[in-house]
């Protein structure tokens, strides 16, 4: 009984940590955010990320809640502009599950057993610019980067909504005073 629940807690460890995601943003120090109030997507920065049009609507609604969620509004005439851009990679993970045992007249894998496993994903990162308009000028950038699901609609529109939650999470930048 005991190995068995061992068996459900490392099963559950794998895939609850291949759902994490790693995020990560930087920030113009001398910017006071508390000045951007508006805000508008900037279309030429979203033409060119590499996604399909529906993944760029679901992202652009996902930022534009978190963002409104702040108290800021969408304008025709914001203070800051909001782009992306996308990334995507195979990743391909190798596990060696052989073990064995040495012994005296043995070879090295003598008793043991085991195998090698290999397995496939697609990683992609997710990039949130933050442009000041009046400068035109990077002010804010948040990166998010973990596996993609794609076995069905719900899943993908899920995991665009934690990817995007977890990079918005960190805007505004929290700023220590001197």
């Amino acid at each position: 009984m005991k190995s068995l629940s061992l068996f459900a807690l490392v099963l559950t460890l794998t895939f609850t940590s291949c759902s994490t995601v790693k995020v990560v943003s930087d920030y113009d120090s001398k910017t006071d955010f508390n000045k951007y109030k508006t805000f508008a997507f900037y279309k030429p920065g979203i033409d060119k990320a590499k996604i399909s049009d529906l993944d760029k609507k679901r992202i652009m609604r996902e930022i534009q809640a978190n963002l409104e969620a702040k108290g800021m509004t969408i304008s025709e005439t914001p203070d800051m502009l909001v782009s992306i851009f996308t990334k995507e990679r195979e990743r391909v993970d190798v596990y060696n599950n052989s073990y064995g045992y040495w012994g005296y007249g043995y070879g090295p894998w003598y008793g043991g057993y085991g195998g090698t496993s290999v397995s496939t994903s697609t990683e992609g990162t997710l990039f949130i610019d933050l442009i000041d308009k009046e400068k035109n000028e990077l002010v804010w950038q948040g990166v998010g980067k973990g596996d993609l699901v794609m076995s069905s609609v719900e899943k993908k529109e899920a995991r665009i909504k934690e990817i995007v939650s977890k990079i918005m999470e960190q805007y505004p930048p929290v700023t220590e005073d001197k």
